[in-house]
């Protein structure tokens, strides 16, 4: 009992690679039977097997997984019967009745690009959707272009009547199944496996009806079991699509991050390159062929263009998105730290000969909040503490996130007018901070630093700095590695971040004095009292309401 119960086993374990192995066998002979014999019986017989096992296998496919969108199998499903009777109609009937035969064919074409739009449409690409559509559009004119050339005009010629007129459609047709496929290809995820497996049995198709155009057009000849073998690969590679899990994704939204255009780009250039020498080849043009040529080509041309300017644009705003994350903090949107050192040599014509006055501000309590609540609380104080500095500054006003707790205000103002943006900046945090855990309390301090105007053009004034400078009696000096003794440093020479360092080193420093003596503010330049607090004027808190009191 055992033993029987361990070959059971066994047998189970060796199905599945059996079957796996088996599949694959019975479809290739069935694909090579109609190379081996023409007779018409073998061909419709192996042509209904392969149809009837398609669709044996989406109907397996949508039992077993359920895709919630399940239309586009269906319509795959109902092409690949049309397809089927209109191949076999085209071996029964003879060539006079072959419109029976274009219909069900035509048809089943429709019920593939309806499958395709629907699996498409729900497909929300993130960002340069318009850029897809239009590089598939560009290809499919391309291809369009060509088949115009080297089969719709040459069909047209040859024949007359309805027969011309319908094997004429069917090179349109394709050109619009590659757009459709090429589009699918760009917004396809790696993981989909099922999708990729269809969009090899759509380039099958189309190999197979490119044959077909070219032996319509006179151009080649070739046995019709030939042009059958790609045909019979499309449908069982479809009936695979069906049976893989990842079947349940077609026609679901999602949404798509398309990969880098050099790849569109590279498809493009060769839809060009066959379009500048496809009027150059062939029979002589009509003046029909003329104008639809040039009509294309023209197409062609506005939709490089297009496609140039938003590249363009794309380029122009994705630089500038980077030059705002490299300025900007990205949770409180002030400038950052490098920003604010570069904001005088910036904006020369604002900041040139004017005093450049530094609020350093710091929040009392932050790190208790933080160590209370958490970092995201944290951050959400931050969030609020920056949007109230904003709404007090002026427009003209600089406002940066120094680092954690701390931030820089930079102003161009007198001493009163600094004065009173303090005690705004103050009065703005003495009510509390509603946040998600609730009213939240905390005070600032801050510390002032006044710079010196100069006149613009002075020597003194470096890029637009019109901000406290060294005298020249005081000189700055760095050691000179030659000569062992200190080289005075030329005003010329100093670096642009040079006094905007002097002031947040002031302005720090009495933000500390602040904190120290629990001041609202303070000016670095009153720290030389070295008084009490009520020595000098200052800006007091009393129960988080602020009185001024003065010597």
């Amino acid at each position: 009992m055992m033993l029987s119960d361990q070959h059971t086993v066994d047998l189970r374990h060796l199905a599945g690679p059996l079957w796996r192995a088996f599949v694959p066998m019975i479809a290739a002979v069935m694909i090579a039977l109609p190379l081996v014999t023409a007779a018409e019986a073998v061909v419709t017989t192996v042509l209904a097997a392969v149809v009837a096992t398609t669709v044996a296998m989406i109907a397996l496919g949508v039992r077993r997984h359920r895709p919630p969108a399940p239309m586009p199998w269906y319509l795959l499903a109902g092409s690949a019967l049309l397809f089927g009777f209109g191949i076999m109609l085209r071996d029964l009937i003879p060539a006079e009745g072959y419109l029976f035969d274009d219909m069900f064919t035509l048809s089943g074409y429709a019920g593939v690009l309806l499958a395709a739009l629907l699996w498409l449409a729900p497909r929300r690409v993130h960002g340069g959707g318009n850029d897809l559509l239009l590089d598939s559009g560009l290809i499919g004119m391309g291809a369009l272009l060509a088949s115009w050339t080297f089969l719709i005009s040459p069909i047209l010629g040859g024949g007359h009547g309805s027969g011309a007129l319908i094997a004429a459609c069917y090179p349109v047709i394709d050109a619009l199944l590659l757009t459709v496929v090429t589009h699918s290809v760009v917004t396809a995820m790696r993981s989909e496996t099922s999708l990729r497996l269809l969009h090899t049995s759509l380039l099958a198709i189309l190999v197979a009806d490119f044959g077909y155009n070219l032996v319509a057009a006179g151009s080649i000849h070739l046995p019709f079991q030939i042009l059958l073998i790609p045909l019979l690969g499309a449908y069982l590679l479809v009936g695979l699509a069906a049976l893989h899990p990842t079947m349940v994704t077609l026609g679901q939204q999602q949404r798509i991050r398309p990969d880098q255009s050099r790849q569109r780009a590279s498809f493009i250039a060769v839809a060009l390159v066959v379009a500048s020498l496809v009027p150059t080849m062939g029979h002589r043009p009509s003046i029909v062929d003329r104008v639809v040529i040039s009509a294309l080509l023209a197409g062609l041309l506005i939709g490089v263009l297009a496609r140039s300017e938003r590249a363009i644009g794309r380029s122009a705003r994705s630089e500038r998105r980077a030059q705002y994350q490299a300025d900007h903090d990205m949770l409180t949107g002030l400038l950052n730290r490098s920003a604010l050192l570069r904001a005088p040599a910036r904006n020369h014509e604002r900041w040139a000969g004017r005093t450049l006055c530094l609020l350093f501000i710091d929040l009392d309590g932050f790190k208790s909040v933080n160590d209370s609540y958490g970092h995201a609380i944290g951050d959400e104080l931050i969030a609020n503490a920056a949007a109230r500095i904003r709404r007090v500054i002026r427009h003209d006003d600089v406002a940066a996130r120094y680092g954690g707790d701390e931030f820089v205000v930079l102003t161009c103002a007198n001493r009163s007018d600094t004065a009173t943006l303090a005690e705004r900046l103050i009065a703005a945090f003495g009510n509390p901070f509603e946040l998600s855990v609730g009213a939240v309390s905390i005070t600032a301090s801050i510390g002032i630093a006044l710079g010196s105007p100069r006149p613009p053009g002075s020597v003194h004034e470096i890029r637009g700095h019109a901000a406290r400078c060294p005298e020249p009696a005081e000189t700055e000096v760095t050691p000179d590695p030659a000569q062992d003794v200190p080289t005075p440093l030329s005003p010329d020479l100093a670096p642009t971040e040079t006094t905007v360092y002097d002031l947040l080193r002031e302005a720090d420093s009495a933000m500390y004095h602040a904190k120290e003596y629990s001041l609202g503010y303070v000016f670095h330049d009153e720290m030389r009292h070295q008084g009490h607090p009520e020595s000098r004027r200052v800006w007091h808190r009393d129960s988080r309401k602020h009185r001024e009191t003065a010597v």
